[in-house]
């Protein structure tokens, strides 16, 4: 499997991704809003896009979607309850479905609901996993939940489904928020000494270089850091009503909250 990782440079800092399998140079275009660069990587690479997979329908994933079927005829792929939601639905999908990619491309579909309730992420059948994961997982972050999301639904998506994937999984998410996350969680944790190392690199750097796993997850994103005693005890300066051991899901939506104003 292939992953190129394409930075859109647009003021959402969107990324896009073609997926391509090495045996036959088909590819999987994931969220291609910007259908120029996706198509002309595709050129470059001498591939063919034969599929697109939207991972929910906001506008900034699936506004290049017409060109790129205009271009390849690729087939687009989403949630099976998002036809009403992204024209030109060809396949709905369901949890543990899989996409393949030519001859040795096998993704997995996750039902991942939260930033929206028809959301999708794929994870890769590969020696390493890749988890490919819209705007559920950011690089130190989380999706907000504004447009047609429900915070209580993407806590159980992190604690029942993300969470518990192999700690080497690598993060691939819709945009580069990295350093801005990161931020956050040196605000909520000021002590996190690996957010803190993590954090020059992600100044000035290009988006596309700065690649995660679950297992960096795990010490630098404060919404899979729930129990840590310092983050509970940052917030409980911004929420005194909170009890001294709040319950994770509290501590999630509050963290949550506190970011839709960062």
């Amino acid at each position: 499997m292939i992953v190129e990782r394409i930075w859109t440079g647009n003021a959402f800092r969107n990324f896009n991704y073609l997926v391509a399998c090495p045996d036959t140079g088909e590819a999987l275009a994931i969220d291609p809003l910007d259908h120029e660069k996706t198509l002309a990587t595709a050129k470059v690479k001498g591939w063919q896009i034969t599929q697109i997979l939207n991972t929910h329908e906001h506008h900034d994933h699936i506004g290049g979607n017409a060109a790129v079927v205009a271009a390849t005829g690729a087939k687009v792929i989403a949630h099976h309850r998002a036809a009403g939601l992204i024209p030109g639905v060809d396949r709905g999908v369901k949890a543990g479905d899989v996409i393949k990619v030519g001859k040795r491309v096998e993704l997995e579909c996750l039902d991942t609901p939260g930033h929206t309730m028809c959301h999708i992420c794929l994870l890769s059948h590969t020696d390493q996993p890749a988890l490919f994961s819209g705007d559920t997982l950011f690089n130190a972050g989380a999706g907000n939940v504004h447009n047609g999301g429900n915070v209580e639904s993407l806590y159980a998506t992190f604690v029942d489904q993300l969470g518990k994937l192999p700690a080497n999984t690598r993060v691939y998410p819709g945009h580069d928020y990295l350093e801005n996350n990161l931020k956050f969680t040196l605000a909520r944790e000021p002590g996190n000494a690996a957010a803190q190392a993590m954090l020059p690199q992600a100044t000035g750097q290009n988006p596309a270089a700065a690649v995660t796993t679950l297992a960096d997850e795990k010490q630098i994103n404060t919404f899979m850091r729930l129990g840590n005693p310092a983050v509970i005890a940052r917030l409980r300066e911004d929420f005194p009503e909170l009890p001294e051991r709040p319950d994770p899901k509290t501590v999630f939506a509050r963290l949550r909250e506190l970011r839709n104003k960062w």
